[in-house]
């Protein structure tokens, strides 16, 4: 029998169950899709044979098809129409999911799905043609793939005119709410920060590392990085750890999160650190709510976010000293021949030793930013044609040395090195790292604000309490915030430098005896 309130005159009803039963019906059948080719790409950058590369293209192309096919099926759109005509009588999880869904459904039915086959099935052909010219230092062979990447990133834009800027639908998918002029600003502030920093490091004296060109056995270097990754709170359950050319984290439910790593024999520090910046962006997947499994809120909210996550594990943490009073001791025992007559302090210094360096994802904290802002620019001269395909090997030569004061002596170290033009766009990835590095201060700051006995805790090799402040705070609720709820509500302030240019000043100060600012 209805209540009294559920009549004529009473509030609303609540949507039929079977309204949103099918929208999550709907929903889960684009996450398998979408899970399917992450399964296939994953292979691609693990185990497939170098044949398997043209059929690989077309695989992933019809998945890719076919999840944004449904994404944009008109029915249903008419089902988040009739969600929205009662909206207010949603529950605060399904009117999230209807916000979400709707953001994503409005975005997609712009693009046709033949350009969503075209992109993937370049994308994957694009990455293998990558693989070989990289290593050949050949940047001639992989010029046609570029050029079509950059015409398929400009036709993606033009799906989104009117905008301010050619970038800002790219930026957008990556980090909602951001917009160009924005990064711009940031990068002019934080520029105007860290110039003076890496000059007053330039004239000290520069910490040793010649020791560790050494020979370091590549099982006990992926066995001792996994091993710390497990526990800070990677759920082994749940993941794996692969071997690439370029890591990543990819995720195919919350079940199965994976990590990728890759190993340099005579440097320590590449695979320690590759891996625990994975397990960042794993821990993150791993720790969404349960229930948002199959749906669009069950992933992290953003790039830059997400980014906050990776560097936060990797370098706040894990390239602090407390964090090194626990470790090295087992570091010394594993690897006795060669650092076992290697102080702590003089370990501490060589794996935060601050100098200009051609990689970027050998760049220490403080020149590390730089990179990125190298990488914008280069990529929105690209978009607006005032950079030439052709060109960029010498512009990217050009930015570095007036940036860094070095210049790469081939491509292979150059223009070459980042995967992320080559297997995907032009536009929107790079920005997310420096708000990854801006956030990740801020969120720690927080979270030991919260916890004063975090850093404690992780000079025993504890890292329960920062796990769980961070799952409750930032993991947890998926998408069902915007990013700028997520930082505002965790850490109490929008988005702010200031955390991150004080971690970088007090750690760097003491490290290289500079006066304070």
């Amino acid at each position: 029998m209805s209540k009294p309130s559920d009549l004529a005159g009473g509030t609303k009803p609540r949507p039929s169950a079977a309204i949103i039963a099918d929208l999550k019906h709907r929903l889960a059948e684009i996450y398998d899709l979408n899970a399917a080719s992450s399964v296939l790409t994953w292979d691609e950058a693990t185990y497939m044979p170098a044949g398997g590369a043209a059929a690989r293209g077309r695989q992933v192309a019809i998945l890719r098809r076919l999840a944004h096919e449904r994404l944009t099926d008109p029915a249903l759109g008419r089902l988040l129409d009739r969600l929205e005509q009662s909206a207010g009588n949603l529950s605060a999880d399904d009117a999230n999911l209807l916000r979400v869904t709707r953001r994503d459904f409005e975005k997609a039915i712009r693009v046709p799905a033949e350009y969503v086959a075209r992109a993937n099935a370049h994308a994957s052909a694009s990455y293998n043609a990558w693989c070989r010219a990289r290593p050949a230092n050949d940047f001639a062979a992989i010029v046609p793939f570029l050029e079509k990447t950059l015409e398929l990133s400009r036709e993606y834009a033009s799906f989104f005119a009117p905008f301010d800027h050619i970038a800002a639908p790219m930026i957008d998918d990556a980090d909602e709410g951001v917009t160009t002029a924005t990064i711009r600003l940031i990068f002019t502030e934080l520029r105007h920060a860290l110039v003076p920093m890496v000059r007053a490091i330039s004239e000290q004296p520069s910490a040793a590392d010649a020791w560790l060109d050494r020979p370091f056995d590549e099982e006990a270097q992926l066995g001792f990085g996994l091993k710390i990754a497990a526990q800070m709170g990677y759920d082994l359950e749940r993941g794996r750890l692969d071997k690439t050319r370029h890591p990543f984290c990819t995720k195919f439910a919350s079940g199965d999160v994976r990590i990728t790593t890759r190993v340099r024999e005579n440097d320590i520090r590449d695979a320690l650190f590759s891996t625990l910046h994975e397990a960042g962006h794993a821990m993150y997947e791993q720790g969404v709510n349960a229930a948002y499994e199959g749906t669009p809120l069950g992933s992290g909210v953003s790039s830059g976010v997400h980014e906050s996550q990776s560097r936060l594990w990797e370098n706040v943490v894990a390239r602090s000293r407390p964090f090194w009073e626990h470790y090295y001791p087992t570091l010394q025992q594993l690897f006795a021949d060669q650092l076992g007559a290697v102080p702590l302090d003089m370990f501490y210094r060589a794996i935060n030793k601050v100098e200009p360096s051609l990689i970027r994802t050998d760049a220490d904290e403080v020149t590390y930013n730089l990179h990125i802002m190298l990488r914008f620019d280069l990529e929105v001269g690209l978009l607006e044609g005032r950079l030439r395909v052709v060109d960029l090997p010498e512009a990217w030569r050009a930015g570095m040395e007036a940036d860094l004061g070095i210049a790469p002596p081939d491509d292979r170290d150059g223009c070459l090195q980042d995967v992320h033009w080559y297997a995907g766009n032009i536009g929107g990835a790079f920005q997310s790292y420096t708000i990854g590095n801006i956030l990740s201060a801020q969120f720690f700051a927080a979270a030991t604000k919260a916890h004063p006995e975090i850093p404690t805790e992780i000079a025993n090799g504890q890292f329960g309490t920062l796990h769980s402040w961070l799952t409750d705070n930032l993991y947890g609720p998926g998408r069902a915030l915007k990013p700028d709820e997520i930082v505002a509500r965790s850490t109490g302030s929008p988005m702010t430098m200031a955390p991150y240019l004080a971690y970088l000043r007090k750690k760097y100060g003491e490290l290289y005896q500079l006066p304070a600012s």
